[in-house]
């Protein structure tokens, strides 16, 4: 970047005042917990304090990162805090500064800048140099020179001066610490000499000063050392907490809190402008988006109802487009299209569940295997216009070969546009004991103790008592200080890792939205927000998740296409096999995808699923969401005919007549609160959304009212309407969606009709697919052999690696020759 003309420094003053409030404050360089290690604060915290210190702004500016930026925009725009995005950098040289985003450029040439900083370095780590600086700064970043080493203040401070003319100043930090920070005359007389403004800043890390234990004990885990021997390490004190205005006039002239204003006021970028665009070459030339999306869909529904598409599925399908065109998610649709296409072309099992099993286009297109006839589609669960967000798709590979989707889609848009998205690994109870007990100096005896302290499950018990029981005085000091620092420490960041499958991609740079950075496996590179974060900006993400089952599935058709010369696919197994149904409801589910748990096969008999329906009941009956709701019970005695069915209404008959008047799925929790209380689409799915944060949030009472009203409304009784209620509650816990749980069940019966129907090809796929659900190998071989299929044993002359089959005597039938791979020692 050339440098700028200097303008005199009163003109540029003159231009930055605006947002000047001759009383106030804004902290231009603060870390939250996202700065990992360093941190001590989260930004709920640093901004409620924030609040209510009257300050105007303040700058979250975590090292050479942006991790924090979506959580520090919900606690602005909770709090009316006006928020400034920034990152701290320490050069390679030693230069340290911290830049700031004036506007939406400034932001994508900060987020440039990360990236760069990041990808040359390994997981965790970043390298940045003046050039790195140069080749992605510009006039939409304003960056401020915290000094370091007197001796090379002056070259420092005209290196800045030249590279950021007039959008350069001078952090002043004081901490009431005069050995360790810069001398104020010494900093005067250089702004004087460089014509550079000076500006107070807090290099905070804490929102208040009792943080400082905390922080001191995690610099020590960052160190990997006892907080005894950290030395200069440490602060020397507790000041770098958000301090009152009126302790920072005592430190700082009152010009230097004026010119934090002033630069607050010249920052006016927000989140809110980064815009995500949708990939764009999946369309052929001469199509738009909306024709491309339109003919693929009509041509899968040609294959799906080869004798013509009844009338209810066209108009879901001209809802859907119409609704997807109006909302521009064309590009989504065939983004996923292509992946499950390509996926498919090499013979790589995978389908489509979650909510995108309520899309007839989901179905059309073959990203989903479950259509309309299995299961009463809700499209406002998958999208919605009130909702105004992209979908989420959730896409099921086999567990072997899903890195080979995964490259491909690294080939196909570049690392520069497409990555995985991030998971927040916070401090559990057991890894804050391990990490704070050895920062503490625990011995190596006592940390195992600690950490057995915090065992699952021990959690009804008192701490205390866990504590005396493995021979800790919890009155001691020693323990009172571990306690106070463990509950502080408990919930907080840890480090960046990947999400299981999430990606994230872009039509432009993915720069231009988030900074990338390497993942800790080789070739896989990741995106700093985790999928909360895409969530609360409506960014795309497309999962690609890992399915042992599928791998088994997938392995059982290679074999009977090898030794039966018959070609299977998931949409092939034929329905409602009765001696399939047969099997399930004895309870016959050894190595049966999701029925096979002690819970499940308990419920196969009372339940007696007989036909998918009831098997998608079934996946989804068997939650802590059903079971605390009172809804199992009581289902089963309607189901037996103990319990009368009743249906207040028409209505409500329409939507849990299928399941005998009990709301099972979250569907239709979201169906019956339109159909009976008057909540609209988008309202229902706030209640939807809300489900997971029930426990933790205070639960639905604050829905309480609106729900008993609309219902009362309607003239359903008080009983009725307090029923629902109840039963609703139980979703706190787990509520469990239908086209998520009909997305598994169609995996359910193919797996149980493979085991009915081919035994020895399907214990084969098991034993090659593993490690992978409930049973060992050992049992499943018992399992097999119970029914009468023949086991042969390892031979160094037969076997290889993989288990096989061989033919047998009986006509049609297969013996089991056990692979190289079961020998063990």
């Amino acid at each position: 970047m050339k440098p700028h003309a200097s303008r005199p420094l009163r003109r540029r003053r003159r231009t930055l005042r605006g947002m000047h409030n001759a009383t106030g404050y804004a902290e231009l360089h603060c870390l939250s917990a996202l700065t990992f290690q360093r941190g001590a604060s989260n930004a709920d915290e640093l901004f409620d304090r924030a609040k209510a210190l009257g300050y105007a702004a303040l700058a979250i500016t975590d090292e050479c990162s942006l991790a924090g930026a979506v959580r520090a925009l919900q606690a602005s725009e909770r709090s009316g805090v006006k928020l400034i995005l920034g990152s701290e950098l320490l050069l390679a040289d030693g230069l340290k500064l911290v830049l700031l985003c004036k506007n939406l450029a400034g932001y994508v040439a900060l987020s440039q800048l990360i990236t760069r900083a990041r990808r040359i370095a390994e997981k965790g780590q970043y390298s940045a140099s003046r050039a790195d600086v140069i080749a992605t700064a510009n006039e939409d970043l304003l960056a401020l020179w915290v000094p370091q080493s007197a001796a090379r203040w002056d070259e420092e401070l005209s290196w800045i001066s030249t590279y950021c003319p007039q959008r350069c100043w001078i952090a002043v930090e004081r901490h009431c610490c005069p050995s360790r920070e810069a001398d104020p005359q010494q900093l005067d007389a250089l702004a004087r000499r460089m014509n550079i403004p000076q500006v107070a800043c807090g290099d905070v890390h804490m929102h208040v000063r009792r943080r400082r234990a905390l922080q001191d004990a995690m610099t020590a885990i960052r160190l990997r050392r006892p907080v005894g021997t950290c030395g200069y390490a440490l602060f020397a004190n507790g000041e770098r907490h958000l301090r009152s205005i009126s302790a920072l006039l005592a430190l700082h002239p009152r010009a230097q809190l004026d010119e934090s204003l002033r630069i607050a006021a010249c920052c006016t970028f927000t989140l809110r402008e980064v815009q995500y665009v949708y990939p764009h070459e999946l369309v052929p030339p001469g199509l738009t988006p909306t024709a491309h999306l339109r003919a693929l869909t009509e041509a899968g529904a040609e294959q799906r109802w080869p004798s013509g598409v009844a009338t209810q599925h066209r108009q879901m399908i001209e809802k859907e487009l119409r609704l997807i065109a109006e909302l521009r998610y064309e590009a989504f649709f065939l983004t996923v299209h292509n992946i499950v296409a390509w996926a498919r072309s090499r013979g790589i099992l995978c389908q489509g569940r979650g909510s995108a099993a309520n899309s007839i286009v989901c179905y059309c297109l073959t990203i989903t295997s479950v259509g309309p006839e299995r299961i009463a589609m809700l499209f406002e669960r998958f999208v919605s216009k009130e909702r105004d967000e992209a979908p989420d798709i959730d896409v099921d590979i086999e567990h072997e070969r899903r890195e080979e989707v995964i490259q491909y889609i690294y080939d196909t848009y570049g690392r520069e546009r497409a990555a995985l998205a991030a998971t927040v690994i916070r401090y559990r109870s057991r890894s804050a004991a391990r990490d704070l007990a050895r920062a503490l100096s625990f011995g190596e005896d006592r940390i195992e103790q600690l950490a057995a302290v915090y065992t699952w499950g021990q959690s009804e018990v008192a701490i205390e008592v866990r504590l005396r029981e493995r021979g800790f005085d919890p009155n001691s000091a020693e323990m009172r200080r571990f306690l106070v620092l463990h509950e502080e420490l408990r919930g907080m960041p840890r480090h960046l890792s990947q999400h299981v499958g999430g990606f994230v991609i872009s039509d432009q740079p993915l720069w231009h939205l988030v900074p990338i950075e390497n993942a800790s496996m080789a070739d896989r590179t990741i995106i700093q927000w985790d999928k909360d974060d895409l969530e609360y900006l409506g960014l795309l993400k497309v999962d690609c998740l890992a399915l042992g089952m599928l791998t088994c599935i997938r392995k059982c058709f290679s074999l009977l296409r090898q030794h039966r010369g018959v070609e299977h696919h998931l949409a092939s197994i034929a329905e409602d096999d009765a001696a399939t149904y047969a099997m399930i409801q004895a309870a016959d589910t050894v190595g049966v995808f999701q029925i096979e748990s002690r819970a499940q096969m308990s419920m196969l008999p009372r339940l007696k699923p007989a036909n998918f329906y009831d098997l998608v009941i079934q996946t989804a009956i068997v939650r802590p969401g059903p079971i605390q709701g009172d809804m199992v019970h009581p289902y089963l005695r309607r189901r037996q005919g103990l319990e009368a069915v009743d249906y207040p209404s028409d209505a409500v008959r329409g939507v849990l007549g299928r399941t005998l008047g009990i709301p099972l799925f979250q569907e239709q929790v979201m169906a019956l609160l339109q159909v009976a209380a008057d909540f609209t689409p988008g309202e229902a799915d706030q209640i939807r959304r809300s489900m997971a944060a029930w426990k933790r949030s205070g639960g639905l009472q604050h829905f309480r009212e609106r729900i008993f009203s609309g219902l009362a409304n309607n003239g359903y009784s008080p009983e009725y309407a307090e029923r629902i209620y109840n039963q609703l509650l139980g979703f706190g816990s787990y509520g469990f969606p239908e086209s998520h749980a009909a997305s598994f069940a169609l995996l359910a019966y193919v797996s149980a009709w493979l085991k009915c129907h081919e035994p020895a090809a399907f214990a084969c796929s098991l034993l090659n697919a593993q490690p992978m659900g409930f049973y060992s190998a050992g049992q499943i071989v018992a399992d097999l052999r119970r029914h009468g299929v023949e086991v042969r044993p390892v031979d160094v002359t037969a076997s290889v690696w993989d288990c096989t089959l061989e033919a047998t005597n009986n006509a049609g039938g297969f013996a089991l020759r056990l692979g190289l791979r079961q020998i063990v020692g």
